[in-house]
């Protein structure tokens, strides 16, 4: 199981970086937006110099903003272009008819693809077929629609390991811990999670009860004993 960090925030990344547990990184158009306005390409470049810092070897996945396919594969060599210099770049596209061109001729060029969006079975294995080297499916939004999200996700799993596909499922859209839980289970190979939960996934209040108890029973047993002199 990898975890990913589902962010652009600069501080969020390099907290998690320092605490050692990434195993990469992704990013969408809508999640930049959230960051201090300026040419992407400049921040894309300093969330690589953060993993450079850290000596980080892992994906880092960049969305296209775009609808039109042409368009998306100038975008995509335009990123190999500007962050060509960290080599485990991973371009995302979108699921879709048209977009499967763009990711079949993509892998044909030899650029990583996220395929994103995949909201359904069909959907990611479609992705898969045509060469994504991951496939994204997004847990909350297919439970925003009536469907189980874990039915899903095991279903893809199971097939693309009868095929012994190379292709990786990424659950994304996560919102709850117990997302995170059960998507594991499901037979997700990666998360990908919002910096905000990582705290949660490491905390619980009996863990706090027992460390308090351990250290005052500690601290108790090493204050020195206060002799009476009077009785002596």
């Amino acid at each position: 199981m990898k975890l990913f960090v589902d962010t652009a925030n600069l501080d969020e990344l390099e907290q998690c970086l320092r605490r050692g547990f990434p195993s990469g990184v992704t990013t969408n158009p809508s999640i930049l937006s959230k960051e201090q306005r300026r040419d992407f390409r400049v921040h894309i470049n300093d969330m690589i110099a953060l993993l450079q810092k850290y000596r980080y070897e892992i994906p880092l996945s960049v969305e296209v903003f775009t609808t039109d396919p042409k368009e998306m594969l100038r975008q995509a060599e335009e990123f190999v272009g500007y962050f060509g210099h960290y080599p485990h770049i991973n371009v995302k596209v979108p699921i879709g008819w048209d977009e499967l061109a763009v990711i079949a001729e993509l892998r044909r060029r030899g650029i990583r693809v996220n395929c994103t969006c995949c909201m359904s079975y069909n959907q990611a294995i479609m992705a898969a077929r045509a060469g994504a080297n991951y496939v994204s499916l997004f847990w909350g939004r297919i439970r925003d629609i009536g469907y189980d999200a874990g039915s899903i996700v095991r279903q893809v799993h199971d097939t693309l390991q009868t095929w012994d596909s190379p292709s990786e499922i990424i659950v994304g859209s996560i919102r709850h811990i117990a997302d995170i839980n059960e998507a594991m289970q499901a037979g997700a190979d990666i998360l990908t999670v919002p910096p905000k939960f990582f705290p949660q996934l490491c905390a619980h209040p009996k863990t706090d009860e027992a460390v308090s108890q351990f250290v005052a029973d500690f601290q108790k047993w090493q204050t020195p004993v206060q002799v009476d002199r009077r009785a002596a």
